[in-house]
């Protein structure tokens, strides 16, 4: 049985014309500038710099609290 993953697939590219963050309209992804690349359905969402540290480091707490909490009852049964 194969081990599933909690990490939907994500890499880092160059990018290959200017457009816009997914996050901000505001911030511009330069032709040639390092960007977060996420897998979305059958398409990708793009990031920049400036926003992929605050989604990486964001996720990166959640994992870490998650890796070292405790199993709750379950309320709703």
């Amino acid at each position: 049985m194969a081990t599933k993953s909690l990490v939907i697939q994500v890499l880092v590219d160059i990018a290959a014309r200017a457009h816009n963050c997914q996050a901000s309209a505001k911030h511009q992804i330069e032709k040639g500038d390092a960007r977060l690349k996420v897998r979305k359905g059958r398409s990708w969402d793009h990031y920049c710099r400036e926003c992929a540290e605050k989604i990486l480091a964001r996720d990166i707490a959640k994992l870490t609290a998650l890796q070292g909490s405790t199993p709750t009852p379950d309320v709703g049964k």
